[in-house]
């Protein structure tokens, strides 16, 4: 795949085709790298069962779930009024945690080594919380592929746009020319309030019909990706 991807319009020449390259990539990691919708969706159903709620589908969960995650436990059915916020975020943290069946995307590695032999710097920005994400990318051992690896300081689940400027800031690039490569409308979001391009993945915590209304390329699986910055159509 590396040989034949030469991220450039083949036709494009003269100034601006310096701005058609994509020179760096910034990752989402919870459902765009990593599969663990599953995980997550279990896990949210041992906190549901002993309030009476649920369980969630994971059909369900794509449909309602997004940014902030406390929006989504309302959706859910949870008393947030009574609940301590604090414990609630960490017992979900611990189910998942707890999980089997964590594990990366079939393709991701087979991309992210392509698109990092073709000179693209890669970097991951993420609402998990650092040492939780510094342990997931353990587990899967990809630690080594990346520049920068940016997560959240509390469990809670926010905006990540602020770490996304700081990030931009510290990898040195151009945002016309970076692409943030994701799985939720946050994604889409962040990736306007930093000028970046995107490309949003529908195998991730939102469904495919949700995506399609950020008006951005929707792909089904990561090996699709190449193929979009080569043509220059990200």
């Amino acid at each position: 795949m590396a040989q034949a991807f030469n991220n450039r319009l083949p036709d494009q020449t003269g100034p601006d085709a310096a701005v058609s390259r994509i020179t760096c990539i910034i990752w989402d990691w919870n459902g765009t790298l990593l599969d663990d919708v599953c995980a997550s969706v279990s896990a949210l159903n041992t906190l549901m069962a002993p309030r009476g709620l649920g369980p969630e589908t994971v059909a369900r969960y794509r449909d309602r779930f997004g940014f902030p995650v406390r929006d989504y436990y309302l959706k859910a059915g949870f008393d947030l009024p009574s609940e301590d916020w604090e414990r609630l975020a960490r017992d979900y943290h611990a189910a998942y945690l707890a999980q089997p069946g964590r594990q990366l995307f079939d393709d991701a590695r087979p991309v992210l080594n392509t698109l990092a032999a073709c000179g693209i710097r890669q970097a991951i920005l993420s609402s998990c919380e650092q040492s939780i994400l510094d342990r997931l990318l353990g587990e899967v051992r990809l630690t080594g592929c990346f520049s920068h690896i940016c997560g959240a300081d509390n469990l809670h689940g926010l905006s990540k746009a602020e770490r996304g400027r700081a990030l931009v800031r510290d990898l040195g690039f151009s945002s016309a020319t970076t692409l943030f490569v994701g799985d939720t409308l946050h994604d889409h979001d962040v990736a306007a309030e930093l000028g970046c391009r995107c490309v949003l993945v529908a195998r991730g915590h939102q469904s495919r019909e949700r995506l399609l209304a950020a008006g951005r390329p929707v792909i089904d699986r990561l090996d699709d990706l190449p193929r979009l910055i080569a043509e220059g159509t990200c």
